[in-house]
């Protein structure tokens, strides 16, 4: 059994009075292979927070990707969904080509940078940037061992709001 020591390495965000902030915090990952999901998400250079051994029934590891303030977990007894393929894992980069370049330098077979509609599962995937420059539209992709699919999603510009 593994032990973590838990502390906060920044404040919590109060939010403003009458307001209820709902901040994504975890994902739950279906894997099939524990250890094969783990040694995968450590070859990406993502932050192992926990790996939790409970009991032959129940393990969770959680990790979390460079920049982000939200985490996956994936273990043993931590979902009853089958395995993979999840589809539209999205994470937003503001290079793709750095962070394209980065995860094949680690190995990671990641297709050929593409544009699309965001999310239109019906739209093709043409070859190369958004030719218009948008952000959001130009992507590439790589697909984890259970067949789980992460976008990587340029984004220079966010919408207003965000």
């Amino acid at each position: 059994m593994s032990t973590v020591d838990v502390t906060h390495e920044t404040p919590v965000e109060v939010p403003e009075q009458g307001t209820v902030y709902f901040k994504l915090e975890v994902v739950v990952l279906p894997v099939s292979d524990v250890d094969r999901a783990k040694r995968f998400y450590t070859s990406l250079g993502w932050r192992e927070d926990a790996d939790f051994d409970i009991s032959e029934a129940f393990r969770v590891l959680q990790f979390t990707p460079p920049g982000s303030t939200s985490s996956i977990i994936f273990g043993r007894g931590v979902t009853t969904a089958d395995a993979g393929p999840v589809q539209g894992l999205l994470l937003a980069v503001y290079d793709i080509d750095a962070a394209r370049a980065e995860l094949v330098a680690r190995g990671i077979d990641v297709s050929e940078v593409f544009h699309a509609a965001p999310f239109d599962r019906n739209a093709p995937r043409l070859s190369g940037r958004d030719p218009e420059g948008r952000p959001y539209f130009t992507m590439a992709s790589f697909r984890d061992p259970d067949g789980n699919e992460w976008l990587l999603q340029e984004i220079k510009t966010r919408l207003p709001g965000r």
